[in-house]
């Protein structure tokens, strides 16, 4: 069993039971030998309190799991105005309130000087480490955490429904609903604060789904209910993308016999006639390794142990 199987996540759930929720299915299904059966990770933590699309790995997949945090994501969410949370969500505990509600033109108006290069504050209720520890353990602990600016980028920023709020452009927002597509390292809850912030007010997220994560979308999404459906009747592979699925941004690379006899034992290949630049090799429809290419020489990034 090798390749991807992504779920819808449910609110509350965590990514690792998410991981384990796959494993179970796994096993129920028969697949995979031993007790453990395969290798399975995620493609990118969801916070329990934010739903939709957790890429899980399996077998070999798993060896480009870390290369999915790389990718860019997308996410609808709702900021409620009015009241900040010290988590930035509506699991956290009240800290600062504000009377003024923006109107649609005003939110229309700030959100180009989100758009593009920015720099934010992580929250402190975050997986980030500070001296070794996780920020929100520190947090929880009651300690102040301060952490750094970061770079990240903001590819587009739009109201979510814009048909549903036209005629109300006078009207006193109690929330809205937002689609951002952005860089790896954004932090949506803090792009609330933000927002909230430039609009005079305070706000927290009360509502957050990833619709995209890299390649992976909500149409290749099936719910846990679903899950355990395919894993009884023995049927996950219906479900299961292959492992070059998260590899579309990336030309193939067909290999000869002989070739990937030589990238399996670790060595470059040279003379190969192609642009410098990452490939994804294989011999037929069997993945050999994610591989670079300069100077017309091949080496290998990531083998794939794949009969």
């Amino acid at each position: 069993m090798q390749g991807w199987i992504i779920l819808d996540k449910p609110l509350g759930l965590g990514s690792t039971q998410g991981v384990s929720a796959v494993k179970r299915a796994l096993r129920q299904g028969g697949y995979g030998s031993g007790k453990k059966g395969p290798k399975v990770g995620h493609g990118g933590t969801l916070d329990p309190l934010a739903t939709g699309v957790l890429p899980i790995a399996i077998g070999e997949a798993t060896k480009l799991a870390g290369r999915m945090l790389d990718n860019d994501k997308v996410y609808d969410f709702t900021i409620r105005f009015g009241v900040q949370t010290d988590t930035l969500d509506g699991e956290g505990v009240e800290i600062a309130t504000s009377d003024v509600r923006p109107k649609l033109a005003e939110v229309v108006a700030v959100l180009p000087s989100f758009t593009g290069p920015i720099d934010q504050v992580p929250p402190a209720y975050s997986a980030l480490k500070v001296d070794g520890q996780r920020a929100y353990d520190l947090a929880r602990a009651g300690e102040e955490v301060v952490l750094a600016s970061r770079s990240v980028t903001v590819h587009a920023l739009d109201i979510r429904h814009p048909d549903h709020v036209d005629g109300h452009d006078l009207d006193d927002l109690d929330d809205v609903t937002l689609t951002a597509h952005v860089s790896k390292g954004t932090y949506i809850r803090s792009l609330a604060r933000d927002i909230a912030l430039a609009l005079g007010t305070v706000g927290h997220v009360t509502m957050l789904r990833r619709t995209k994560a890299g390649p992976f979308t909500l149409e290749h999404a099936i719910s846990l209910d679903k899950l355990a459906e395919l894993a009884m009747s023995r049927a996950l592979e219906d479900v299961t993308l292959p492992l070059r699925a998260a590899l579309d941004d990336i030309p193939a690379l067909p290999l000869t016999p002989d070739q990937a006899g030589a990238l399996r034992q670790g060595r470059v290949l040279v003379g190969i006639a192609a642009d410098d630049g990452q490939y994804f090799a294989c011999i037929g429809d069997t993945p050999v390794a994610l591989v670079s290419v300069q100077d017309h020489e091949v080496r290998v990034v990531r083998g794939f142990n794949l009969d």
